[in-house]
């Protein structure tokens, strides 16, 4: 369901959260966040989540009609020329798609061991800052099946518009754990027999292909600038590092993430038709 509103100016007072949408730890705190682009409001329509309102040029109305009427929630769309969107960002936007989406309530990670199917296959992430980079992780995550991210204390909310962006809206199908100690999160995987990987460019001759992915398993990748915590590092079971050509320090994390995922994928396929 939907009602539609043609507007000429942004001061409508439910349009607030589009005014601030750079706000982005205001609107984490709010429990919102703001979907940009045509690809990543068409996942948020599809999704289980609650979506509040939409906001785009009048000519996308009929391609997006489909979704917002099979919407159980009411969504108000508000419809606004090009040039008046451009307002928002201080800039030319390419499609000036936008939409308000409600952040999913806690998970817990009882609940995600409960109905996760075996093996298990969990990300975690350690002090990572850059909404970009978890974006991308999130990405990542969901196209090589991983169950659940866990989200450490220390990191940014996959929540924020610019990692909502960068994931292209696989957020919407990724369950988060946001946990209040990631060290101890990892702790009670493994009295669990999760096997907990950090994924750490600095770990001592071990290389990627010699952990140990395809059973139950947690990666834990770190922050961009300093790795993985050492608390955390030392709740893991193991360390392994991607092999790299002499003089290059690491991956950024979302390229790093990538290389990871498809080992634990492969090993875990493997896996499967040595069972079969």
């Amino acid at each position: 369901m939907f009602r539609v509103q043609t507007i000429d100016t942004l001061d409508h007072p439910e349009l607030l959260p589009y005014r601030t949408m750079r706000q982005q730890s205001d609107h984490h705190r709010q429990g919102i966040f703001v979907a940009e682009g045509e690809k990543v409001v068409r996942r948020l329509l599809a999704s289980p989540l609650t979506v509040i309102s939409a906001l785009f040029p009048p000519q996308w109305l009929e391609s997006f009609e489909p979704l917002l009427q099979s919407r159980p929630e009411e969504i108000q769309v508000f419809l606004a020329e090009k040039k008046i969107l451009e307002n928002l960002t201080g800039f030319s936007m390419y499609q000036g798609v936008l939409a308000l989406g409600r952040i999913p309530g806690p998970v817990s990670l009882t609940e995600i061991l409960e109905r996760a199917k075996r093996p298990y296959l969990f990300a975690a992430v350690d002090g990572l800052s850059s909404a970009e980079n978890l974006g991308g992780l999130v990405r990542n995550c969901v196209a090589f099946g991983v169950h659940a991210l866990l989200a450490g204390e220390t990191s940014a909310s996959p929540y924020l518009r610019r990692a909502v962006r960068s994931s292209m809206g696989t957020i919407f199908q990724l369950p988060v754990v946001q946990v209040v100690c990631l060290a101890e999160a990892i702790q009670n995987l493994r009295s669990k027999a999760v096997h907990c990987v950090a994924a750490h460019p600095h770990a001592d001759r071990r290389t990627l292909s010699e952990a140990d992915l395809g059973g139950d398993c947690c990666i834990a990748f770190g922050s961009e600038g300093h790795g993985i915590s050492r608390r955390v590092l030392g709740a893991c079971n193991e360390a392994a590092a991607i092999p790299m050509a002499p003089g290059v320090d690491s991956l950024n994390v979302g390229s790093a993430s990538a290389v990871v995922l498809y080992e634990a994928s492969r090993q875990r396929e493997a896996a499967n038709k040595d069972r079969g």
